[in-house]
């Protein structure tokens, strides 16, 4: 999977951090869809590190096995694409678009004269 992949399907990246510079896929990831479901429920996937598989989850960083939705290999785009519409479907349909991040600005302090 890469990241233009992704974010066809509807995926951001939830280290927003990073402008110019994408982590390797052979490295860790995590995504988040742009639409919640209709119940207020967020869908995630993640690659873990050294892991030939990829998770959905309703956790941004699931650490137990029944947070996990689904899992499937790396590569597997159908079985990805299916699982996305089940867990839309079994949380009552897509719901509102999260709202896009937007990067904190800098601005230096300013001194009244």
């Amino acid at each position: 999977m890469t990241d233009t992949y992704l974010r066809s399907l509807g995926f951001t990246p939830t280290d927003q951090g990073r402008t110019a510079s994408r982590p390797n896929f052979n490295q860790a990831w995590r995504y988040q869809h742009d639409h919640m479901a209709q119940d207020g429920t967020a869908l995630f996937i993640e690659h873990p590190l050294g892991i030939d598989s990829c998770r959905l989850s309703h956790l941004t960083a699931p650490l137990n096995a029944q947070d996990v939705f689904a899992a499937m290999p790396l590569h597997d785009r159908p079985a990805l694409e299916a699982a996305i519409q089940s867990f839309y479907a079994a949380h009552g349909g897509k719901g509102a678009i999260i709202p896009a991040f937007e990067a904190p600005t800098f601005r230096p302090f300013r001194r009244a004269r």
